[in-house]
């Protein structure tokens, strides 16, 4: 069974926010261990199962590019409780993007509610959207990318992992990269295990170096699955172009 609206809600507030801010200030994502117990994120798994894929937009990877396999896009409405979920999330992460985006000194702030965001998305022609259900089979992956075209773009998203790794699945590791100027590529493992969530930066985020902040940019991707099936979750805040 999935958490309820109400005790979803609860479980953000009562995370430990300061030291998310931290870590998503020092390293571009931060993990929230357990966010769904292993009962709930082998249900939800199963739903989203269920629902493939009349209610899905399914794209191949290797159609655009982008690796092996496919992805499978939700539609405009999000079932829930994930529709819940992302409205959740964002009323806490829009502080951080609003802070992120005085920092770089840009002048774009983001609104209160998803609803005032997504109207801006839809004024926009930001209608695709890209919130998506991922279920990696034996030598699937998903190559590095970054959902940042629009000109509504929020700094973050949210990816949860739904299975056992190295039980459901072997491989398939979340894996981030991060360019600063002048300097090659970091490249980051983010740890995650069955019910975990990772809040990322979906492209660009500030970085303090010895003369300020400047902008750094970020890819994200899934490893090859080398046996059994890998299922995650991604939800992203703004719609593509």
């Amino acid at each position: 069974m999935t958490p309820s609206t109400a005790s979803f809600r609860a479980t953000l507030k009562n995370l430990d926010w300061p030291g998310i801010i931290a870590q998503l200030d020092a390293e571009g994502y931060a993990v929230l261990p357990g966010l769904l117990e292993p009962t709930q994120a082998q249900g939800l798994a199963h739903r989203l199962n269920g629902c493939a894929c009349a209610a899905l937009r399914r794209v191949s990877l290797a159609s655009c590019g982008l690796g092996r396999g496919e992805l499978h896009f939700f539609g405009n409405q999000l079932p829930e409780p994930l529709a819940a979920w992302r409205v959740a999330f964002y009323e806490h992460l829009t502080p951080i993007a609003n802070r992120w985006n005085e920092t770089l000194g840009l002048d774009y702030r983001y609104p209160a509610t998803l609803h005032e965001f997504q109207q801006r998305n839809r004024k926009a022609g930001q209608t695709r959207p890209l919130s998506r259900y991922d279920r990696l089979g034996e030598s699937d992956f998903v190559a590095l990318h970054q959902q940042s075209k629009g000109a509504h773009v929020f700094p973050m998203q949210i990816v949860v992992l739904l299975g056992v790794p190295g039980a459901d699945y072997t491989g398939g590791e979340f894996v981030m990269t991060e360019q600063r100027p002048r300097m090659q590529s970091r490249p980051i493992v983010v740890p995650l295990r069955l019910g975990d969530a990772a809040i990322i930066a979906t492209a660009q985020r500030p970085f303090k170096g010895s003369k300020g902040h400047y902008r750094v940019n970020l890819k994200h991707a899934i490893g090859r699955v080398r046996s059994g099936q890998r299922i995650g979750l991604e939800l992203s805040f703004h719609d593509g172009p």
